[in-house]
């Protein structure tokens, strides 16, 4: 394993680590289910529900706080550890021609509206962005704030990416794209690349995605600006660190599952459940 491959494992286990403890701190010590608690009141939902039924939906409201923007999280950890600088939320200043940003308007409403006669046209990156730069006019001053914003100090090239959970809803996908369209369309373009990125395939294969609600706006399966698990990991950590992050996040899980059930629901783990789970 490389230098450079090593910090990223690392840095990937530390940010995983600290929300995991931070969550088994809350749950364990600073804010437990509390049987009585719960039965004085909500005593109609304790006599007919079990205790650890809630006792779940207890440990997953406080689960979910400190995870939130977790890809964010491991992607600006792995960035800076292999390209040198990564930053979330990261604002990119620019000037676009007045036309190309009617332009991005008119594409979008396009792929948004069904017309009145004929189908809704299909998303074409490639096909869009030429219309889109073909356009002129007087400078515009706009700003994009992107997910995730990474340069390689080596070789000064510059990556934005829009990073959503794998299955993600329609409006946010619109978002994205504009905020794609708008960095491209800068004059100079401050970007090398940038990418609608999902930090992992629950369809397994990139020919196999099928959530609806993205592909109104993208062909999540050909679009060259769509990046998908293994291609998203390996351009902001180099190859091979999508796998060295699923083996980190499967390592550890394994660790906190059993914690959760001896500590937290206090019951032995069920059969196989140190099972990989990516």
């Amino acid at each position: 394993m490389s230098r450079k491959s090593n910090k990223a494992k690392e840095a990937i286990k530390e940010v995983v680590q600290v929300m995991m403890d931070r969550v088994m701190n809350n749950v364990l010590k600073n804010d437990p289910f509390l049987p009585d608690f719960h039965k004085a009141t909500k005593p109609l939902y304790a006599a007919l529900v079990p205790d650890e039924i809630f006792k779940g939906s207890h440990f997953e409201r406080r689960f979910v706080t400190p995870f939130g923007g977790v890809w964010e999280k491991l992607a600006k950890v792995v960035g800076e550890k292999v390209l040198g600088y990564c930053e979330v939320s990261h604002q990119i200043k620019g000037q676009i021609p007045k036309e190309r940003l009617r332009r991005i308007q008119e594409v979008l409403n396009k792929l948004e509206h069904k017309p009145l006669k004929g189908e809704r046209p299909r998303p074409n990156w490639a096909n869009e962005l030429k219309y889109i730069l073909a356009g002129k006019g007087a400078l515009v001053p706009t700003k994009v704030i992107c997910d995730v914003y990474a340069e390689n100090v080596s070789t000064n090239e510059k990556y934005a990416f829009e990073l959503k959970a794998p299955l993600p809803n329609s409006d946010q996908t619109k978002v994205s794209k504009e905020k794609i369209f708008k960095l491209y369309a800068m004059e100079p373009s401050p970007i090398t690349a940038a990418y609608y990125s999902l930090p992992y395939n629950p369809y397994g294969k990139r020919k196999d995605y099928e959530w609806s609600f993205p592909a109104r706006w993208f062909d999540m399966k050909s679009d060259g600006v769509v990046l998908i698990g293994d291609e998203f990991w390996n351009l902001i950590g180099g190859k091979g660190t999508y796998q060295l992050f699923i083996s980190e996040i499967n390592k550890l899980g394994k660790n906190y599952r059993e914690r959760i059930y001896r500590e937290y629901l206090g019951i032995e783990p069920p059969k196989g459940f140190d099972k990989n789970i990516l």
